[in-house]
């Protein structure tokens, strides 16, 4: 059985039984903040980004970091992704605290398990379409190898996933604004992640675009079953995910699961 995605592709429906609520169990930890702050910058610009936040996310799980412009949502996202060490806290990623690996370690525990979407896709301008993606996909394969795993997704692949395969050789700037966005996504499920994290992905935009955009993040995370966390402004956004951590002023004021 198939169900359409969006921009025309056919992603496969896979039905699994639902236990019965007594039985279910709950996911393990992916990621967790605790009391993680950040300080950034020195003296009269001293700015508290993040006050001892406290979350957890578990495998499989969809949910929104909502908040206004600098609530601290893109901060935490960072955090999460081993882009920024925390002040004071600490943040474990699949058991292993993230912050304490050096340089070295933490790229290579980064490179199988998180994967990042920013606001501008951020493409390479003089790597095509599939340049860009193989050059993340190589770096998972390289893992992978390390680890005795294989990949099962070309970088022709990644880009039918997200409708692009006949763009593979279009350079960024013959793209439009969200086909770059979509070989972001590509370039990004070619890490191989356990958990996607992304920051704003649809705020340059337009709504329509956008909430394609959004939809094919969402049909690919059904799909394939990692992880997913979007820092947005928008409650249109935030509206469509089952969790919803609220920030405001570096503090997290409401966690909430939906019926």
């Amino acid at each position: 059985m198939t169900e359409q995605a969006p921009y025309g592709l056919k992603v496969e429906a896979r039905r699994r039984p639902r236990p019965a609520a007594a039985s279910r169990v709950v996911a393990p930890a992916l990621s967790v903040c605790r009391n993680v702050s950040v300080v950034l910058g020195r003296g009269e610009t001293l700015v508290t980004a993040l006050a001892g936040i406290e979350l957890t996310v578990h495998a499989g799980e969809r949910l929104v970091l909502w908040g206004r412009s600098g609530s601290g949502k893109s901060t935490l996202l960072h955090v999460m992704g081993g882009l920024l060490a925390p002040t004071s806290g600490s943040v474990d990623w699949d058991g292993a605290p993230l912050q304490t690996l050096d340089g070295a370690r933490k790229g290579r525990l980064r490179a199988p398990g998180i994967a990042d979407v920013f606001q501008s896709a951020n493409l390479l301008p003089y790597f095509t379409a599939f340049e860009n993606v193989a050059f993340a996909h190589r770096a998972a394969i390289v893992g992978a190898s390390a680890r005795g795993t294989g990949s099962s997704l070309s970088p022709l692949d990644l880009l039918r996933l997200v409708g692009l395969d006949h763009k593979a050789d279009a350079l960024p700037a013959e793209l439009s604004g969200g086909e770059t966005q979509r070989v972001a996504i590509a370039r990004a499920l070619g890490q191989r992640p356990r958990m996607l994290l992304c920051d704003e992905p649809t705020g340059h935009l337009d709504s329509d675009t956008g909430s394609r955009v959004l939809a094919l993040i969402e049909a690919l995370q059904r799909e394939l079953g990692f992880t997913l966390v979007i820092a947005t402004h928008d409650p249109d956004v935030a509206a469509r995910f089952p969790r919803t951590v609220e920030l405001l002023d570096g503090r997290l004021i409401r966690d909430e699961v939906h019926a």
